[in-house]
Formats: C-alpha cells, structure tokens, sequence
C-alpha cells in the first residue's frame, strides 16, 4: 500500500498506534490532515488503515459491526472479517490494509485473508512508511529506552515522514492504557 504509514506499539498492557495525516492521488498530495486512526468498541478497540480511503472507511465499519457481533472479541472479529472481506464479490475489490488492537493483541487484516499477529517485540506497521517506522521503532525499543509507547510511535513516524514521501508529520496518536 502505498500512501500512508501507520505504526503501532504493544506494550505490557497498553497500545498506542498513530499515523500520518497525508493523503495523496497519484504524485499529488491532496491532504495534510487525515485521520488513519480511530477508537472502537467503545474506546476499547483501536484501528488504523492503509489504502484507499473510502474501502477503509468501508472496512471500519463491516470491522466494528464484527467487534459488537463478537462481544469485543478483536481476533475473532479479525478472523471473521478477513474470510468476509475474502469472499464476498464486492468487499474483495477494496485496496487497503488495516491494524487493529487492544491492551492485549493487534493485528494486521489483509482482504486476501490475512490475519497476521505481530512478532513478540510488538511492533507492526502498514504503508508505504511502514519498514521505515518500524525500523525506527524497534531502534529505539532495543536501546533500552524509557520512552512510552506514544513517544516511540510519534518518533518513528516522523522518522518515516523524513525518508518516505508519501507520509507527512502531521501525526495523530491514539493511546489504550
């Protein structure tokens, strides 16, 4: 996917995903100031998306009727709209990626039926930004800093704003603790 960047950090009890605000159409930039992330499940639940913005708007919405379906079960809901976005003739033509996550698991969700659980460093990034931030992320986990979960996504993120061209410093996080 390539547009965005999208990181988010699962720590011990606590998640924090952000992303940039850059929307782009073609070599275009045509947005600074999107918003890729966004709460769930009564606040519980976070989700960020990659790709076209009207599929994952879409995707959010078939994602959250899947979190009340399943009572707040994020890989159940994740599992099940993977195999939906998989087989039905119209969600299969959507181009995008999402992260989703609570305090305790995140995953990624593909609409070729992928749903991928993060190695356990806890980190996973979407977006053409997406091998900078998370190159940028596990750097400064593995130095043993004290920085908090939101810190190391808003530093990647801008890290990845410096390498990437599609991904801008316009940042949003959004923090479950």
């Amino acid at each position: 996917m390539k547009g965005t960047t999208v990181l988010a950090i699962l720590a011990k009890d606590s998640i924090a995903m952000g992303a940039d605000g850059q929307v782009t159409m073609g070599q275009t930039v045509m947005k600074g100031n999107a918003i890729k992330v966004r709460r769930m499940y009564e606040g519980k639940v976070l989700a960020g998306f990659a790709g076209a913005t009207a599929d994952a708007f879409a995707l959010f919405e078939k994602f959250e009727g899947k979190l009340n379906e399943y009572g707040g079960d994020l890989a159940r809901a994740a599992v099940e709209l993977a195999k939906e976005w998989r087989t039905d003739r119209i969600l299969r033509r959507l181009e995008a990626l999402l992260i989703v996550a609570d305090r305790q698991s995140m995953f990624l969700i593909s609409g070729t039926g992928d749903v991928i659980r993060p190695e356990e460093d806890g980190v996973l990034a979407i977006g053409s930004g997406g091998p900078y931030a998370t190159a940028a992320a596990k750097a400064f986990m593995k130095t043993g800093t004290k920085m908090t979960p939101r810190k190391i996504v808003e530093e990647s993120l801008k890290i990845a704003a410096s390498i990437c061209i599609y991904t801008n410093e316009n940042i949003v996080v959004e923090e479950i603790s």
